[in-house]
């Protein structure tokens, strides 16, 4: 109840502010509802205008809160978290409001990033593919966003936009130089980051390079054993190299032209004593290396074209080429234990290689007029995108005594495919109008998109070995998605919107073709080609005001899906006797809740303020899967911020404070028919401090200590599906009490 106190009650305050309406407000840097975002209407729009919750998270904070990684950049963020793994790969990808993985778009300058795909402990493809110091700003979309995005868009969007030369540069041109260093102790990762811009804002180039080297995150545990007794971190060397190259050119005309080079390259090797076992009798692990490796590079192409015609103002289009591939090694030792005394030594080589290339092509044309007493804004066009994805596993199994090697490695006879090469084809039409009637007061924005998607599986000898008597089989879906958004301005402070959207997920490639048969453990999968899309219909409504005082916004939601897709279902036994798995659609899954952010500028209020701030955010959350009549895991619980700061030109400091409720709405556990019950994350509140210094123009030091009173907690992402009878829950705790330093020098 005290949270609740703490995060609501400077709504009253703005509110305030707000119906007052002052002539001339005079905003201050808390009032992010002035922010521009892109991704929300695919136009140039402050967040205010728009009429769904988007948050945008820019290089200064990037900056200032030393954020290394995806999970700092969402760290305070209502309604988004990151998901991962604790022992070995680290990083996933995001989840927002309760839906992750596929579901929700991740991409980077418009284009989307690989797909996620795991199977089996020593394979697990993540979409952690971007370095944050690249990155202009991060615009988080909440709520399916199909009917500009299309598939996999269902949960909303994750925008990464990369860094212009103009973010560098001004009119009058020249050259600009600067070198970043950054110091964790949580993962003992040291970063350096150099960058290079010439020419002007108009036409330049530029490069960002960033190399880190560091170590495993560490966490709360204190067992720091060299078996699955062990609650330490696994010994981890972690490196990545990432370079950004772009060139901008401006013509007379006004026409832009860009080309971006993009690539990333990032490598873990994992001791992971963890898996290591120490039966008496049986088959023992008695050592487990991970080498784990992943790249992405991207050429992009595009134009920006005005127009002064009836049918366009402006034609946008771009073209882009993309790889991505997850490579991990895995060697394990094995030897059989008979009262203890081991004999037999083994050892295991896996190799998992998962590939996603995706090519494409998309044409954005913008037209404003009036028209019928009100003035729009209309944006309409054309995707087209092509995506080859591939994975194979293979490997072998030396035995020490004799020297005999054989690609036989329980469970698998390598090498296989889990699913077949697959081109997916996906084309799409879109459409958009922003209205504004009124005078101004409300804007009404319809928009919706019709894809044609096509899977396209080809089979092969060693997907056909593999799956003896199962023919790989295509699909195709055509799928309208509409949404409409309205915006009611009282007055220049204090709106209301709302919007109503449908969303669309089609059936991925390893749902529809998922392959894989063992006699010796008596199970097979088998593909679904009857697979429907997922689909979603949902409705936000909220209010948002901001005046002199500051800011703020809250909005409810509530989603229906239908269709989920549940991956590698039991379906029962064959005529073989061995237990048959296969991807089916869910009936009915609701999730709603409540999302609110606020700021205060407490320099309105007193001269003796100035400078100070205040700013939070609260996000609640509830899902149930109707089919199942069961609560959904996968909701956050309960969050609230609450940060204070104190800001001026040369230095500034931000005291942040999270709390977390306790997450026991779960689905329960049958312990007597082998289902365990889960694990009940506890509450817990944390407290950050983040501070900055210019002593000059050119320099900057920033630092930052978090946990500062050294909570043991679980993050929801990273301990979902723990057994509450685990003893080694504490191998998945969030660090303790971390520092991080930091420092930019630019001429």
């Amino acid at each position: 109840m005290k949270t609740r106190t703490l995060t609501l009650a400077p709504l009253a305050l703005v509110a305030a502010s707000a119906l007052a309406e002052p002539a001339a407000p005079a905003y201050s840097i808390l009032q992010e509802l002035e922010r521009i975002t892109v991704t929300a209407t695919l136009n140039q729009r402050a967040t205010k205008d728009v009429a769904n919750d988007v948050s945008i998270i820019d290089a200064v904070q990037i900056d200032r809160q030393l954020a290394q990684d995806i999970g700092d950049l969402v760290r305070y963020e209502p309604g988004v978290t990151v998901t991962g793994n604790a022992t070995r790969f680290g990083l996933g990808g995001f989840r927002i409001r309760g839906l992750g993985g596929d579901r929700v778009r991740i991409e980077v300058d418009g284009i989307p990033l690989a797909q996620e795909f795991g199977i089996g402990s020593f394979s697990n493809a993540g979409r952690d593919f971007v370095d944050v110091d690249a990155l202009k700003q991060v615009e988080i979309v909440r709520g399916a966003s199909s009917s500009l995005y299309g598939s996999d868009a269902l949960g909303g969007v994750v925008s990464y936009i990369t860094k212009d030369p103009a973010d560098y540069l001004d009119a009058t041109g020249g050259t600009y130089v600067a070198g970043k260093l950054q110091y964790s102790s949580v993962n003992r990762q040291a970063s350096a980051t150099a960058t290079w811009a010439g020419g002007d804002a108009g036409s330049g180039a530029m490069v960002v390079a960033t190399r880190r080297e560091g170590h495993a995150s560490d966490n709360q545990g204190e067992i720091d054993s060299g078996d699955n007794t062990r609650t330490r971190p696994n010994p981890r060397d972690t490196r990545s190299d990432a370079v950004l190259a772009k060139f901008v050119r401006t013509a007379d005309s006004g026409r832009v032209d860009r080309i971006t080079l993009d690539g990333e390259k990032a490598g873990i090797d994992t001791d992971a004593l963890s898996a290591v076992t120490t039966v008496l009798n049986g088959p023992r692990t008695t050592s487990l290396r991970g080498g784990d490796e992943r790249t992405r590079t991207r050429i992009a192409l595009g134009q920006d074209i005005p127009f002064n015609s009836r049918l366009l103002d402006s034609l946008e289009w771009k073209a882009y080429l993309q790889d991505s591939d997850t490579v991990q090694e895995t060697v394990e030792a094995r030897s059989t234990a008979t009262a203890g005394v081991l004999g037999n030594p083994v050892q295991r080589h896996r190799r998992f290689d998962y590939e996603q290339r995706v090519g494409g092509g998309e044409l954005t044309a913008r037209k404003s007029l009036s028209l019928g007493g009100a003035e729009h804004a209309f944006t309409y066009g054309l995707d087209l995108s092509t995506t080859r994805t591939g994975e194979m596993r293979d490997g072998y199994q030396l035995n020490l005594t004799t020297g005999v090697s054989t690609p036989n490695v329980p469970p698998d006879a390598f090498p296989v495919r889990d699913f077949p090469i697959t081109e997916t084809s996906n084309a799409a039409v879109f459409a958009q109008d922003e209205m504004t009637l009124a005078d101004g007061r409300l804007s009404l924005i319809p928009s919706v998109r019709f894809d044609y998607y096509k899977l396209d599986p080809r089979n092969d000898s060693i997907f056909a070995d593999d799956n003896p008597g199962i023919e790989p089989q295509g699909l195709s879906h055509t799928h309208w998605s509409p949404r409409f958004g309205a915006i009611w301005r009282f007055n220049k402070t204090l709106s209301a919107f709302t919007q109503y959207s449908q969303g669309f997920r089609a059936p991925p490639f390893d749902d529809v073709n998922i392959g894989f048969t063992n006699i010796a453990f008596g199970y097979t999968a088998i593909p679904n080609p009857d697979l429907k899309p997922e689909s979603s219909k949902g409705i936000e409504a909220g209010l948002r005001a901001s005046g002199t005082l500051g800011y703020f916004s809250v909005s409810a939601y509530r989603n229906r899906y239908r269709d989920f897709i549940e991956s590698l279902a039991f379906a029962g036994f064959n005529d073989d006797g061995l237990m048959v798995f296969q991807s089916r659609n869910l009936g009915r899954v609701e999730i709603r809740g409540i999302e609110a952010r606020y700021g205060l500028d407490l320099g309105a209020f007193s001269a003796m303020l100035d400078g100070f701030g205040v700013k939070g955010n609260l996000a609640v959350g509830r899902g149930d899967d109707e089919t199942a009549d069961a609560p959904l895991s996968s909701i956050d619980p309960r969050k609230a911020v609450f940060g204070l700061s104190y800001d001026r030109s040369r230095w500034g400091a931000e005291l942040l404070a999270s709390f977390v409720a306790r997450k026991d709405r779960l689905p329960s556990g049958d312990p007597a028919n082998g289902v365990p019950d889960p694990f009940v994350a506890p509450g817990y509140a944390t407290i950050d401090l983040h501070a900055r210094w210019s002593p000059n123009e050119h320099l900057e030091l920033f630092a930052s200590l978090a946990n500062l009173t050294d909570r043991t907690y679980w993050n929801w992402g990273f301990s979902e599906g723990l057994s509450a009878a685990s003893t080694t829950l504490d191998r998945y705790t969030a660090a303790g009490r971390e520092a991080s330093i930091g420092l930019r020098s630019s001429f």
